[in-house]
């Protein structure tokens, strides 16, 4: 039998290229072990090319181009099968505007718009906390308004909530193990998330299991209100009463070793491996179902 060929997507044009390089190498490695051909494709634009044997892309793409849908499209066209969530989804998700909308729309609660501190300031379309400022007075409003615009034209201020963090993967429609993230910062942001010993990620999080599986339901419904379909991560905020709400859902979340999901998936008896094996699965059967139809 032919050896499966995978074509793994990373780089990209965003903020995020140095963090999806490192996804994309430890996907490289992991779909190895597994047994896979695996060629790396270090993506700059719209121009990317494939091998012309490619069984499926694993899109190890973050923020701009990669998680907005774009990269989904352009697979769609050149009927390439892929990993994750599709063009339309993609878009609703990284959007956070209609993203809060759609969660609205189906009860599900989030963060609403605030005018006085403390507040949250962030880009509309941004991931790993890129742009992303807590404002405690209101003169730091406009340094932090400028410090979004800088990523995108489009600002959400919202109601800073001082609560314990959690997140949620999502794998094929079941929730993994809750993950709870402490930091020495302010909050998670970009150098918490990715220098060493800047922040404690507890997995399986010290919560009782009544809690766990509140907090895993509210991602599940998350995941399913946007479209999302074989994995997600979902960032969900609690304030100490048993009250939990949905920060944003990321349909291409980090895949380092390091990385939330993969440890959440290893608490839950996955390897690395079996992870990315799984999400390349999907993909293949995902392709075989539209073959058929």
């Amino acid at each position: 039998m032919r050896t499966l060929r995978v074509a793994v997507l990373m780089g990209g044009p965003s903020a995020e290229r140095e963090v999806s390089l490192a996804s994309g190498r430890e996907v490289v490695k992991a779909l190895q072990m597994a047994g896979a051909g695996v060629t790396e494709v270090d993506v700059h634009d719209r121009d990317f090319r494939l091998p012309p044997d490619t069984d499926v892309a694993f899109v190890a793409l973050h923020g701009t181009f990669g998680e907005d849908g774009e990269v989904q499209r352009i697979l769609e066209e050149r009927g390439v099968a892929y990993t994750g969530s599709g063009p339309a989804a993609s878009a609703l998700a990284f959007d956070k505007f209609a993203a809060k909308r759609a969660l609205r729309v189906a009860g599900i609660p989030t963060p609403g718009a605030a005018c006085m501190p403390p507040l949250v300031v962030k880009p509309a379309r941004q991931g790993s906390s890129v742009g992303v400022t807590i404002v405690h007075v209101q003169s730091e409003l406009a340094e932090a308004l400028a410090v979004a615009k800088r990523h995108d034209e489009n600002v959400i201020v919202e109601r800073f909530i001082n609560g314990r963090e959690f997140t949620v993967g999502i794998l094929g429609g079941r929730a993994l193990p809750v993950v709870e993230i402490r930091t020495k910062h302010k909050f998670f942001d970009y150098t918490a998330k990715y220098t060493p010993g800047e922040a404690e990620e507890i997995c399986p999080a010290n919560i009782d299991a009544l809690t766990a599986n509140q907090i895993q339901h509210l991602a599940r419904r998350a995941h399913d209100c946007l479209g999302c379909r074989d994995f997600s991560r979902v960032d969900v905020m609690g304030n100490g009463r048993h009250d939990f709400v949905v920060l944003e859902v990321n349909t291409i979340p980090g895949l380092t070793t390091n990385s939330l999901l993969p440890k959440a998936a290893r608490a839950a008896g996955l390897s690395m491996e079996a992870l990315c094996a799984r999400l390349v699965e999907m993909a293949l059967a995902r392709r075989a179902e539209t073959a058929v139809a």
